[in-house]
């Protein structure tokens, strides 16, 4: 059983009420859920948010509301409490969190994410862009050397995180929190490149702008 998973927090810091921004005249929120829907590949969706308000747009979709509890929608609270807190209450084979803040990430992609991880039988299945380009982190090289200049088509691509979409196998995230460990990077890993427009996230009033100039490029986002 693959269920969906949308987290909807009302607060935010960079982007006020983000969830509830929209982008070509639709809730980056209702995007998202009508996305699950039209992948085709669930057997639940869920809406995840502490606020009513978000209850009753996934009512409106004819989705399912998660409430949780009010504590782990403050700054503090970290995701993994979050998606703790609701695999505890919904049992299923996956946990797949499809986040708002990703609205040009189409239903093609969350059909094609869900498939491969289902096929590779990963524990924890993560989305990433792959930027093959001279990368540095603290001053010194990731994929290149200051040694001899190489041509950029011919490095290592690195794989930057997207979070997108993001999957997990409930029985091995949640033997990751009882464990102590951290369950987000939990078991087997894959990775699963986005193009980079599924991979653009919208944190500021920049990023939204920026969706807004790609959203016509992105056909069924």
């Amino acid at each position: 059983m693959n269920i969906a998973m949308i987290p909807a927090r009302m607060g935010s810091q960079r982007l006020k009420q983000k969830n509830l921004r929209e982008l070509g005249g639709v809730p980056l929120i209702t995007r998202a859920i009508r996305k699950c829907k039209a992948a085709g590949v669930f057997d639940e969706i869920w809406v995840n948010s502490e606020h009513p308000a978000f209850g009753d747009i996934a009512e409106t979709e004819g989705v399912r509301f998660h409430r949780r509890p009010a504590e782990l929608a403050n700054n503090i609270a970290t995701s993994e409490q979050f998606i703790q807190e609701f695999l505890m209450r919904h049992p299923c084979d996956r946990v797949f969190q499809v986040h708002s803040i990703a609205p040009l990430l189409t239903a093609s992609d969350v059909a094609d994410f869900v498939r491969a991880m289902t096929a590779g039988d990963y524990d924890t299945f993560l989305s990433c862009t792959l930027e093959q380009i001279e990368c540095a982190f603290r001053d010194q090289p990731v994929n290149f050397t200051f040694a001899e200049k190489t041509n950029s088509q011919d490095l290592d691509p690195i794989q930057r995180i997207t979070w997108s979409i993001t999957g997990w196998r409930r029985d091995a995230y949640l033997a990751a929190c009882a464990a102590g460990k951290t369950a987000t990077y939990a078991g087997r890993i894959g990775f699963y490149p986005l193009n980079r427009m599924a991979g653009h996230i919208i944190k500021t009033e920049e990023d939204l702008r920026i969706a807004e100039a790609l959203l016509p490029l992105c056909e069924g986002a």
